[in-house]
């Protein structure tokens, strides 16, 4: 499989900001993204409730939709707060709730269900890995059951109560040790713990520069010869604050770990150095795709305060933005020949397929008016 671009359903708009579910996809289909990480929330918004057979009719009117845009669904995402629950009772009521979602994402013709690592706080999960691990393992096994198999996607957040860096969410998965359990790496998560502090006076860890260097020679020795558990990959940047996000800051929350608020508000697409990114998204990138060989979907997985504006005219904005940073990534990384037809998607309009897309497209804009 090629490099192809793709973009989480919500990073185009909030569907609580008034941003359509439809809309969004047809700006996704008209700046020449081929693939969609369906957010849960757009889906119960989309299905206009969180019923099971609500959400099962709103999964098969998102395929079509899909279908008819020529998008392709990447995953269902993100099954939360799931793993090393103390409470058992909750835990049996999530697995409960993941058989509906194998479901939901059988509806949606995906096979990738993503599991971040949980942020609960630390009296409600456990620190006994081996309880993770199981957990983990069940769901797996659930997956296996399901023909085709169900594929589970786990991603290490940055301020994850248990599972917070690459190297924890890689042993995690290493000791699942199912087929069909993998990793999704994300430029931001990773950086964020190694490269990024945002409370410190140079929004940097003590050595950054070196322990991204380190942390990336460890990723390909340790997961290159595992590449094909590597299921999609996320590339976003972040904005550098011009002052320490402690108390006092606009994006303070005393509820929310610092780098979490960060997250929430201030990601950017790669390249977006004018708007003031300052990861090096490109050394991981590179050694995820130019050195351990991962080819497949590349997602722009943001967040940022502008999703929540009510103006329509942002998930265009975001739809374009990604489609440049994709331009960039693609010639920065030079890999521009192996990519699959992302970029030349819209250049190709006047054939049959194209023409049809751009029909879709202005049947659903033109309804949204």
């Amino acid at each position: 499989m090629p490099y192809r671009l793709g973009i989480s359903s919500m990073s185009l708009g909030r569907s609580y900001a008034g941003h359509s579910l439809q809309h969004k996809l047809s700006m996704a289909a008209k700046h020449g993204i081929e693939g969609i990480e369906l957010f849960f929330e757009d889906l119960v918004d989309h299905a206009g409730s969180d019923s099971p057979s609500a959400l099962l009719a709103g999964a098969a009117s998102v395929r079509d939709l899909c279908s008819s845009l020529g998008l392709e669904i990447i995953c269902l995402q993100p099954f939360m707060h799931y793993e090393g629950l103390v409470d058992r009772k909750r835990h049996e009521q999530r697995v409960q709730e993941m058989k509906l979602w194998i479901k939901i994402a059988q509806v949606l013709q995906t096979d990738i269900i993503q599991i971040p690592s949980s942020f609960l706080p630390e009296d409600q999960v456990t620190s006994d890995m081996e309880v993770i691990i199981s957990d983990l393992r069940e769901v797996a096994d659930l997956g296996l059951q399901e023909s085709p198999v169900m594929r589970f996607a786990y991603e290490s957040l940055g301020w994850g109560t248990r599972v917070n860096k690459w190297e924890e969410c890689w042993d995690v998965v290493t000791r699942v040790d199912r087929s069909n359990f993998g990793i999704c790496l994300d430029s931001f998560n990773i950086l964020a713990r190694i490269y990024a502090d945002p409370t410190s006076e140079t929004r940097k860890t003590p050595e950054a520069e070196k322990e991204v260097r380190e942390s990336m020679r460890r990723l390909v020795e340790r997961i290159k010869p595992h590449k094909e558990k590597i299921f999609f990959v996320q590339v976003v940047d972040a904005e550098r604050l011009a002052q320490p996000l402690v108390r006092g800051h606009e994006f303070y929350n005393v509820e929310q770990p610092a780098r979490m608020s960060w997250s929430r508000n201030c990601r950017l697409f790669y390249g977006e150095t004018s708007r003031g990114a300052y990861l090096p998204v490109r050394d991981v990138v590179h050694a995820i795709i130019k050195e351990v060989g991962y080819d497949g979907w590349v997602s722009m997985e943001l967040f940022n305060r502008i999703m929540n504006s009510a103006d329509h005219a942002v998930v265009e904005e975001l739809a374009e933005r990604a489609a440049e940073s994709w331009r960039k990534l693609q010639q920065d990384l030079g890999f521009i020949g192996g990519v699959s037809s992302s970029s030349q998607k819209l250049e190709n309009v006047h054939g049959k397929k194209g023409q049809e897309t751009k029909k879709v497209i202005q049947e659903i804009e033109v309804a949204r008016l």
